[in-house]
């Protein structure tokens, strides 16, 4: 019997972590299940198709669900689309023996986030698998403990419908147990990042690479949003331009295309040659250009992850709990800053040290990274005994 798999998640919108999640799942199954067939319901189905070659569908019924909408028609469409996705995600799920979510940040809040947009769809699936017997695995995801009252509610319900869970960190674990998710069984796996192939690639040792975020605080800094996204674009200007008065080559990277604004202000601002920025289409490829660079400084998660997993030395400008983590389980812990306040001689300070102590790093972060890999692999067995095979066909 032909295995039926789904994968969920705003997978193809433009996020390369959340699609480098993706790329480690299918890896994991075309080398373990290559006879299942899969399916992606997800944000940008064209992409996902098209980069891996797997049948997808819209998340949403309404394409501008993640878009402010104001008005008595949108409000009415979007309200509309919500009922629509009962029954869309319905329909999908009852065709599906094991859905899996891989990775990403689905059960935090640490960005500006609504309820009724990826929290309600998260529930969605959840309650719809049980209803219909599909296993649903949320697999090394990211969690953080949430304050607002609908939010909570609807992550936690979704958690503890799931028949598998497991987090990329203790922090999520904990968050989510606090949250009233029984954990116990639960396990701590690393980023599934960490199990994509390591990319190779000539280094210019005195090149940096820089990765920006369009950063504009959380849920609760909505009426400062332009302040906090102004400071963060000025200091990083100011950072680069320090690189470039010290004939540094400066590579800017970015993690979504919403970064790309970002990316143009410092470019102008700047306005030397010795800046470069060539947007990756993928998880790999922004790996891959993160080997050709000596260090890196960055803000976005998987940035930062990357840069890890290239083997770079590497400062974290974090814009939550999760960054510090990454960087304190890669033996990193004291190269961080915030990314709603960073201070710049400091972050100076940071990267002239970082660079002094370059081959103990990168040392440090091989032992890390062949860790990690080995724990990915003892997952990938858990999943499989737990998700497959499936014995009854529907």
């Amino acid at each position: 019997m032909t295995t039926r798999v789904g994968v969920f998640g705003l997978l193809g919108s433009g996020n390369l972590g959340n699609d480098g999640s993706l790329e480690a799942v299918l890896g994991f199954l075309r080398a373990e299940h290559p006879d299942a067939a899969v399916t992606a319901f997800c944000g940008g189905p064209d992409v996902v198709t098209s980069r891996y070659g797997i049948p997808a569908t819209r998340l949403n019924w309404y394409s501008d669900e993640y878009r402010t909408v104001s008005g008595v028609r949108s409000l009415f469409t979007k309200a509309l689309g919500k009922i629509v996705d009962v029954a869309r995600t319905a329909w999908w799920v009852r065709r599906q023996h094991v859905v899996i979510v891989p990775g990403m940040g689905v059960l935090e809040a640490t960005l500006p986030l609504r309820p009724w947009g990826f929290p309600y769809a998260l529930f969605l699936l959840s309650v719809l698998g049980r209803l219909f017997g599909t296993k649903v695995a949320l697999v090394s995801v990211g969690a953080d403990r949430i304050t607002m009252p609908a939010t909570r509610f609807l992550v936690r319900r979704s958690a503890r419908l799931v028949a598998y869970r497991s987090y990329r960190d203790e922090l999520s674990r904990t968050a989510m147990a606090s949250m009233g998710v029984p954990t116990a069984g639960d396990g701590v796996y690393p980023d599934l990042a960490f199990s994509l192939p390591t990319p190779s690639a000539e280094e210019d040792p005195r090149a940096v690479g820089v990765g920006v975020m369009a950063y504009r605080g959380g849920n609760e800094d909505r009426a400062r949003s332009e302040e906090i996204y102004r400071s963060y674009v000025d200091s990083l200007t100011q950072f680069v331009r320090y690189l470039v008065e010290r004939e540094r080559p400066v590579r800017l990277f970015i993690g979504d295309q919403a970064d790309l604004a970002v990316v143009d202000e410092i470019v102008t601002a700047v306005g030397s040659p010795l800046i470069t920025a060539t947007p990756p289409g993928s998880l790999g490829e922004l790996m891959t250009a993160m080997a050709g660079v000596g260090s890196v400084v960055a803000t976005r998660y998987h940035n930062v992850l990357c840069a890890l997993k290239a083997g770079k030395p590497t400062v974290a400008i974090g814009y939550a709990k999760k960054n510090d983590v990454l960087m304190a389980e890669m033996g990193l812990a004291e190269f961080c800053q915030e990314a709603r306040s960073i201070d710049v001689p400091r972050l100076i300070t940071q990267f002239e040290q970082l660079e002094s102590r370059a081959p103990e790093v990168k040392a440090r972060l091989a032992e890390h990274n062949e860790d990690n890999k080995q724990r990915l692999k003892s997952q990938f067995a858990v999943l499989s005994s737990t998700l497959f095979p499936v014995s009854e066909a529907r």
